[in-house]
C-alpha cells in the first residue's frame, strides 16, 4: 500500500490518543439509514442512503462520507446523488472539543461545527449557513444511532427540524 493510503485510511486511532479523542469511534465502519427531510411547507421527502466511517490521518482523525441515494441504487437506476458529502473531524485539547468540517459536494457548501458530548448526544454545533445549526448523534447504540439537523432562526430561542435520519449499521453480507 502506498504511504498517501496508509495516511488516508488509518488502522486505528492514534496510540497518544485520549478519551476524549475517542468520541466518534463508535462510528468508524459502514451504515445505511432512513433520511426524513422537513420542508418548510410541512411536507416531507423520504429517502435512504449510506454513511461510511473511517480513521484517517495516521489515526488523528476521523472521516465520512455520506451519500443520498445509496451506491447500489444509483447504480441500479442511473440516478444523480442528491446529497454527496464528506466531513473531517478531529479532537482539540485546546478547546476539549472536537472540530468538524462538512463538505457538501452536491450542494457545494462547507459547514464548521464543533462538537460536544452534552449527556448521551453527540451535538455539533456551527453557524456557518448563517444561522445557529445543531447537528445531533443520539439514540446511541452498538448497531444504531438516530441523526438530526435543527435550525433556529431566531437565535437559539427555539428550534426547527430540517433532517432526521434513523441509522443503522450495516451487516457484513452487504
Amino acid at each position: 500500500m502506498s504511504p498517501v493510503a496508509l495516511a488516508l485510511l488509518s488502522q486505528g486511532p492514534d496510540p497518544r490518543s485520549t478519551q476524549e479523542s475517542m468520541l466518534f469511534d463508535r462510528f468508524v465502519g459502514d451504515w445505511e439509514f432512513d433520511v426524513i427531510y422537513y420542508r418548510p411547507d410541512g411536507s416531507q421527502r423520504k429517502a435512504t442512503g449510506e454513511w461510511h466511517f473511517s480513521r484517517v490521518l495516521e489515526g488523528r482523525a476521523i472521516q465520512d462520507v455520506w451519500m443520498v441515494p445509496t451506491a447500489a441504487e444509483r447504480a441500479a437506476t442511473g440516478a444523480e446523488p442528491t446529497g454527496y458529502g464528506t466531513a473531517v473531524r478531529f479532537y482539540d485539547p485546546r478547546i476539549d472539543a472536537w472540530r468538524v468540517t462538512w463538505h457538501g459536494v452536491v450542494e457545494r457548501v462547507v459547514f464548521r461545527f464543533i462538537a460536544r458530548l452534552e449527556g448521551d448526544e453527540i451535538v455539533l454545533e456551527g453557524d456557518d449557513p448563517g444561522e445557529p445549526t445543531r447537528w445531533i448523534f443520539s439514540d446511541i447504540e452498538p448497531e444504531s444511532f438516530r441523526w438530526r439537523n435543527v435550525v433556529s432562526r431566531d437565535g437559539g430561542k427555539s428550534w426547527e427540524k430540517q433532517q432526521e435520519m434513523f441509522v443503522r449499521r450495516r451487516t457484513a453480507s452487504k
